[in-house]
């Protein structure tokens, strides 16, 4: 095989990997309720009082931490790893709750928030790149693929947004509709670059009080990738999780949802 074509296929699949991952999660960016309070519909007319939002010192309490996930590296993301609020947008009003919860922002402003970056490494990507002299025995194909084994890396932004009252229920309810809304695609610009979602596919998964997930395709400059969004519900505090495996985008394959991260932090919720 030709060394300078392998070369470079290598490092288009390589290229394309990073570039629609970083797309996506340079997308990257609370708790229980109160004890003795409940949330009520018409605060009003009730004797108890509303519920409030934790702090953001409650909710860094109860956000995944280092060693809560076996085989998972869990740490505060780095400013490279989130985006600002007010960098994200939709061509459609009514898709902006998706945008925001695709690129790890809440859907409506949160009294209080807290951020991990959550990343698992498999067998293979722990062992790292293949050395030149290792692609140098293999065919293209060999050498793609293992390349891409050692990219096999799921990052997932988990978020926790703490509300006063009802306003976690309500921002739930208003990232339902919308996903339905724009189930078909729309186009969003993150961080000044535009990109195609493609579709919102609704997904089953049981999590917290109540819970939207959805599987969001996307395409930029060709490159085609899905990510995996859940927002679960517990009492006055939304769990965001966005999630992307980078194997998976340079391959065009589905992904698991992060599964034992939000079953983890849905029990550190209570």
């Amino acid at each position: 095989m030709n060394n300078a074509t392998q070369t470079t296929a290598i490092r288009r699949t390589l290229l394309t990997a990073s570039a629609v991952s970083l797309a996506l999660l340079v997308t990257a960016c609370g708790g229980g309720e109160d004890k003795g309070t409940e949330n009520t519909k018409d605060g009003a007319n009730s004797d108890k009082p509303a519920a409030k939002a934790l702090t953001a010192a409650e909710l860094e309490k109860l956000v995944v931490a280092q060693g809560d996930v076996k085989g998972h590296e869990i740490k505060k993301p780095g400013k490279k790893d989130v985006f600002a609020p007010g960098s994200v947008s939709s061509d459609k009003a009514e898709c902006e709750p998706v945008a925001q919860a695709l690129s790890a922002l809440p859907a409506s402003a949160p009294a209080a928030s807290v951020q991990r970056l959550v990343v698992q490494e498999s067998a293979a990507a722990k062992r790292g790149m293949p050395s030149m002299e290792e692609l140098a025995g293999m065919t293209e194909e060999e050498a793609q693929e293992a390349t891409l084994d050692s990219l096999d890396i799921t990052k997932t932004m988990t978020s926790l947004w703490s509300y006063d009252a009802d306003g976690a229920e309500q921002t739930l309810a208003t990232l339902r509709e919308a996903g339905k809304k724009c189930a078909g695609g729309f186009t969003m610009t993150v961080a000044g670059e535009k990109q195609q979602v493609t579709k919102v596919s609704e997904e089953k998964l049981a999590a917290g009080e109540d819970a939207v997930a959805w599987t969001v395709g996307t395409k930029q400059d060709g490159s085609a990738a899905e990510t995996k969004v859940v927002v679960f519900r517990q009492g006055t505090t939304l769990a965001g999780f966005s999630s992307f495996n980078i194997a998976a985008v340079g391959r065009g394959e589905a992904f698991e949802q992060p599964t034992a991260v939000i079953e983890k932090q849905a029990a550190k919720l209570g």
